[in-house]
C-alpha cells in the first residue's frame, strides 16, 4: 500500500506498551471487557466491533480522565517519520491508516472528532470496562479510543486466514467507522433499540456492524479515489478476505443466524463492497 506522503500524525496516538501509564493493572491475559464472555465468545463479540459493554448490556458510558504517566504519541512520531519507517514497522503503518481514516471522515462528517488510538499490551482499562489482548481490537465510545494490541491482532488475523496489510487497514477502518456511528448518533439509537425490543437485540448489533463494514469500504475508495492512498486489486481482495474472516459463521460454523452479533462472511463482504463500489456513507444505511 503507497500512500501520498510519509508523514506520520502521531497527536492522537496514546502508547501503553511496554508498562507506560499501567495499562496492564496485574490484568491477566484471561479478563474480559464487561464480564461473563469467554475467549472463543468474547471474540465472537467483539472482533472488529463497537464497545463490548454496550453490545452486550445497558451499561452507561462514563468518560474517564487521562491517567497519570500514560504515554503519548511523542517518541512514535519520531521514530515513524524517518524515511521508510512506515513500511518497517507495524505501529507506524497503523498510525498512517489511522491518520488516513481521520482524514477522510473530516472530510465527510460535520463536527467530525478525531478519536484517539491506544496501543496497549496484555490488558488496559477503557471507560468501557477492563480489557485483555484477547478482546481483539475494539471501539469504545465512552472515551471515544480505538484500542489495539498489535501482536495479538496479527496473531489473530493469521489464525482466521485474513493476510496482508490491507487486512489490518480493514480492522482500523472498521473501527472509526464505530467513531463515525458515535458522532452522529447511530450508536446510541441502537443501545436504544436494543433495551426497547431485547429479542432482537442481536439483530440490531448485526446491522451496526455491518455499517461500520461498509464505512470501512467507503474510506478505502474515498481515500483511493482522493490519492491518500493507492490500493492495488491485491490489496483490495485481502480487505475482502479480512470481512469474510470474522463472519460470525466462520469464527464459529456451529452458530446459527439468530445468535450472530456481527453478521456473515457473506454479509461482511457485501456491506464492505457495497461502500467501496459507492463511496458514498448514505449508501450505508443497513437499517433500511
Amino acid at each position: 500500500m503507497k500512500f501520498d506522503d510519509g508523514k506520520v500524525d502521531a497527536s492522537q496516538v496514546q502508547d501503553l506498551r511496554g508498562g507506560r501509564g499501567g495499562g496492564g493493572g496485574g490484568m491477566g491475559r484471561g479478563a474480559t471487557v464487561g464480564g461473563g464472555l469467554g475467549i472463543v465468545g468474547l471474540i465472537i463479540a467483539v472482533i472488529f466491533g463497537v464497545n463490548v459493554v454496550g453490545s452486550e448490556s445497558q451499561t452507561q458510558y462514563v468518560p474517564v480522565p487521562n491517567q497519570a504517566g500514560m504515554g503519548t504519541g511523542s517518541d512514535i512520531a519520531t521514530r515513524c517519520n524517518q524515511a521508510g519507517a512506515i513500511d518497517q514497522y507495524e505501529d507506524c503503518f497503523i498510525t498512517k491508516i489511522f491518520n488516513e481514516t481521520n482524514e477522510i471522515w473530516g472530510s465527510q462528517v460535520q463536527g467530525y472528532r478525531r478519536p484517539t488510538i491506544v496501543f496497549f499490551e496484555r490488558g488496559v482499562r477503557t471507560a468501557c470496562g477492563p480489557a485483555s489482548s484477547q478482546t481483539g481490537p475494539f471501539y469504545c465510545p465512552g472515551d471515544n479510543k480505538v484500542y489495539v494490541d498489535l501482536g495479538f491482532m496479527q496473531q489473530l488475523l493469521r489464525r482466521l486466514g485474513a493476510n496482508g496489510r490491507n487486512a489490518e487497514a480493514y480492522v482500523i477502518a472498521h473501527e472509526v467507522g464505530h467513531h463515525v456511528q458515535n458522532i452522529t448518533g447511530q450508536e446510541r439509537r441502537v443501545r436504544q433499540l436494543q433495551g426497547q425490543d431485547p429479542r432482537n437485540r442481536n439483530r440490531y448489533s448485526v446491522l451496526l456492524e455491518l455499517q461500520a463494514d461498509c464505512y470501512a469500504g467507503v474510506w478505502a475508495r474515498q481515500a483511493n479515489d482522493r490519492g491518500n492512498v493507492q490500493i492495488t486489486q491485491q490489496e483490495l481482495n485481502q480487505a475482502l478476505e479480512a470481512a469474510a474472516a470474522v463472519g460470525d459463521d466462520r469464527i464459529d460454523p456451529r452458530s446459527s443466524p439468530e445468535s450472530f452479533t456481527h453478521g456473515s462472511a457473506q454479509q461482511r463482504q457485501e456491506w464492505f463492497s457495497r461502500g467501496f463500489q459507492s463511496g458514498d456513507a448514505r449508501q450505508c444505511n443497513t437499517f433500511a
